[in-house]
């Protein structure tokens, strides 16, 4: 990860937590930024602390991130510039067994964790081809791995980030374009805090997160953050049967309850 005078990176969902630590990190080495978040207020506020602690230029772009023209308002904000780094982390999730959830909290899912990424990835991705050099990075999730009861629909949309990633990797990894998928186990986030009873093993703070997925660009296709986390994988993927994979899982999504009103 390289940025000259004048680089630019866009950041989706970077108004707290984890994207916001994308911004912080992308910032100190350098970057322009481009960040896009649904909450307008917690988005500007990121782009002026920015701006003033970095010197460098941001712009914010308020938006639903599930939206059918997500897109379309990407590529207008990134009018007129050349964004060599794209990282889109916005996820919609919700804990709970799937059948007692309303339809359109799963779509909501599909929206923001599925249609989302591939919204970000053709209107970010052209250009750096074009250019023959750039970044993508997209977050995924341990919980993508194998099944993981009550978080059914969200694990789904993680699998489906992660063989994505895995895809652009090999596509243009030939044009000059690092491609990384960021697997990544529990993180402090506020959303992650009021959701969980207590830390989960291995859990990490946002910056951690994001500095060692930054810092995977081109070595991937696929990265996770945290020794603990690596070696969890492991036992999900290679040591464990489906079965039992599935029911580690499910041990641990037994410490998240659904946020209080």
């Amino acid at each position: 990860m390289r940025s000259s005078p004048g680089s630019w990176a866009v950041v989706a969902g970077s108004s707290e937590g984890l994207g916001a630590a994308f911004a912080r990190a992308l910032a100190s080495h350098g970057f322009n930024l481009i960040l896009l978040a649904r909450r307008p207020q917690p988005l500007e506020a990121l782009a002026a602390e920015l701006r003033e602690a970095r010197s460098i230029e941001t712009r914010a772009v308020p938006c639903d991130l599930g939206s059918p023209d997500m897109g379309q308002r990407l590529c207008e904000a990134m009018s007129g510039i050349e964004v060599e780094l794209g990282v889109y982390n916005a996820a919609y999730s919700f804990v709970g067994p799937l059948l007692d959830k309303p339809l359109e909290e799963a779509l909501r899912v599909v929206d923001v964790n599925i249609r989302g990424p591939l919204q970000f990835v053709h209107a970010v991705a052209p250009g750096m081809v074009a250019r023959g050099h750039g970044g993508l990075v997209l977050m995924s999730s341990i919980a993508g791995l194998q099944g993981a009861p009550h978080l059914a629909a969200y694990a789904a949309s993680k699998a489906f980030n992660i063989v994505l990633g895995e895809s652009l990797w090999a596509e243009l990894k030939p044009k000059g374009v690092d491609v990384v998928v960021s697997c990544a186990g529990a993180i402090r986030t506020p959303g992650y805090l009021k959701t969980a009873t207590k830390d989960a093993p291995g859990t990490l703070d946002p910056q951690q997160v994001a500095e060692q997925t930054l810092a995977a660009l081109g070595k991937g296709p696929r990265v996770i953050p945290g020794g603990t986390n690596k070696l969890a994988a492991f036992l999900l993927t290679r040591m464990l049967t489906r079965r039992g994979a599935i029911s580690m899982m499910g041990s641990s999504t037994t410490a998240l309850q659904a946020p209080s009103a």
